[in-house]
């Protein structure tokens, strides 16, 4: 199945490559329970409005799925969804707020590994920036609420955002979104707690907690990690200002 996606995704970068410069095609990771994959249409919608052609990856079981999986894309998303396993950064599950699917670890950890060896670049979004702080080294806060005594999950429409976060000045994010702070949303419950060795922090809530962070390895993969929802501020909530973020994706990847 693997190798049927990549000839696929080959054959139509080709023909794309004949009526003028390929299309940048980004691979996005998706949830994986009980037998059904799945993944919110938003991250589709605001990967092409970006100017890039979404593909939704299959769940990987081994290193040569992931090698044929990413072998014709240029970029990879990882999406949102349930918490790592806490095992993967040392630690015991601490309490039932703590949602483990290992199935999806095991495929988003080796798209994780395979890109970073492949050098692709990388955005993370939610789990996704999580699951990259953990594949690099790093731990997590596993219930915020338990923790640290904060919330970071609104009520609201996903669509809106509900709290500031504040970018640092140095970093790529403040670049590309041209801008100091950021209002966005949040749906989440952990947190980068311990950054992974060689990442930048980006940026921060009021309370602390990391919101997003950079890195850029010798295999010259570059990654953009939010903790926050880009792809529901923009297809949910007509938020246009993040769309920056999927548009440097696709500008890593030329």
């Amino acid at each position: 199945m693997m190798k049927r996606l990549a000839c696929i995704l080959l054959i139509i970068a080709a023909l794309a490559g004949c009526r003028g410069p390929r299309p940048i095609v980004v691979g996005v990771s998706c949830c994986w329970e009980k037998g059904r994959v799945s993944l919110s249409d938003a991250y589709l919608t605001a990967v092409r409005a970006a100017g890039g052609v979404p593909v939704v990856l299959p769940p990987v079981l081994s290193e040569e799925d992931a090698a044929a999986a990413l072998s014709a894309v240029d970029a990879l998303i990882l999406s949102g969804g349930e918490d790592v396993d806490p095992a993967r950064y040392g630690e015991d599950v601490l309490d039932s707020t703590v949602e483990v699917n290992a199935p999806r670890d095991t495929s988003d950890f080796l798209l994780a590994a395979e890109a970073l060896r492949r050098g692709l670049p990388i955005l993370g979004i939610c789990r996704g920036e999580q699951l990259m702080n953990v594949a690099l080294g790093g731990s997590l806060y596993q219930d915020l609420p338990g923790q640290l005594g904060v919330v970071h999950r609104q009520s609201e429409p996903d669509g809106v955002g509900t709290h500031m976060i504040y970018l640092e000045a140095e970093s790529r994010l403040h670049k590309i979104l041209g801008a100091d702070s950021l209002m966005v949303n949040t749906f989440h419950h952990q947190a980068v707690k311990d950054p992974a060795p060689g990442i930048r922090i980006a940026a921060r809530a009021a309370d602390g907690v990391i919101e997003a962070w950079e890195w850029e390895s010798p295999s010259r993969s570059t990654l953009v990690c939010v903790q926050f929802h880009p792809e529901l501020l923009y297809s949910r909530g007509g938020n246009t200002a993040v769309l920056p973020i999927f548009e440097d994706l696709i500008a890593r990847a030329r």
